[in-house]
């Protein structure tokens, strides 16, 4: 098997893995911080299980040392995490992963204020679209049951600090970062023990609450991995399945209708993101012949 078809094999598996993601927050039966303290330790420990034994413990210490970028990688991905556990309880399924669809435009902004780096024409015209398309889901959460324009701004945190998370660690590439996650999840879990008693919902839901983390943690590892071997047009590309796949899925299985608006804002977005990433590519191409 090629390195390209590796990673494609492994990025679409990693994806498709965090498609319920949304769906076992709906069906646990829990306050949301205890949903995102389980959620964090179940996935956080299977992972750090996963380095360790791969890596040995020498993994984590040395990403801990990696300097301020690393660290803002851990606090940036630490906030993430419950925050989408926070937003699904809040607004509609669908307003969430179709607003998290919106990090790339993030993560250029962040890129051209942290790291100098020019946004192109192509960039330009995306981020219109991709705000013209959040700008329609908004107003409509006004109208569509289940869904708040707070659970949809809590939802753009989300996609922002996971853009600032990745706009840090652009400058340690070479370095795998997959050790750096149990600590994000594992310490966003800690400082919820603060504030949330968590252990009564764990008799009730522990099935749940497993199978949950198991689903996040073959997720994040898959996605750390399958990336490598990837462009970032390509990444972002088999992202969007999520965004496609996951309110479908809830209004399958618990028939959430993820209503008109979000439906329409939704489909703006992930089809200027579609096209952007495919011009792309075909100008990747066309450097490399």
């Amino acid at each position: 098997m090629s390195d390209h078809l590796k990673g494609l094999a492994l990025t679409t598996l990693g994806v498709l893995l965090l498609v319920p993601d949304a769906l076992f927050v709906r069906l646990i039966m829990a306050e949301p911080l205890a949903i995102a303290f389980w959620r964090g330790m179940f996935a956080g420990g299977l992972i750090l299980c996963f380095v360790l034994l791969r890596e040995g413990g020498g993994a984590v210490t040395s990403v801990l040392r990696a300097g301020p970028q690393a660290w803002a990688y851990i606090l940036f991905f630490g906030i993430s995490a419950p925050g989408f556990v926070l937003a699904v309880s809040l607004t509609s399924v669908a307003n969430v992963v179709f607003i998290l669809a919106s990090m790339p435009v993030f993560a250029t902004l962040f890129s051209r204020i942290w790291l100098g780096e020019p946004i192109s024409a192509r960039m330009v015209w995306t981020m219109l679209g991709v705000f013209a398309g959040l700008g329609v889901i908004l107003w409509g959460s006004q109208e569509t049951e289940g869904a708040s324009w707070q659970g949809d701004l809590v939802a753009l945190m989300v996609s922002v600090c996971f853009a600032a998370a990745l706009t840090a660690v652009r400058g340690l590439r070479a370095r795998s970062m997959l050790p750096a996650v149990p600590v994000a999840l594992i310490g966003a879990a800690c400082v919820i023990a603060l504030f949330v008693d968590v252990l009564p919902p764990l008799s009730a839901h522990w099935p749940l609450f497993v199978a949950h983390g198991a689903f996040i943690a073959g997720a994040t590892g898959l996605m750390v991995l399958g990336p490598r071997y990837l462009s970032s047009a390509e990444v972002s590309l088999l992202i969007l399945l999520e965004s496609v796949f996951a309110p479908l899925l809830v209004w399958y299985v618990i028939g959430e209708d993820p209503g008109p608006w979000a439906l329409i804002g939704g489909a703006i977005v992930i089809c200027v993101l579609v096209v952007s990433n495919l011009v792309m590519l075909a100008r990747m191409r066309r450097l490399t012949t």
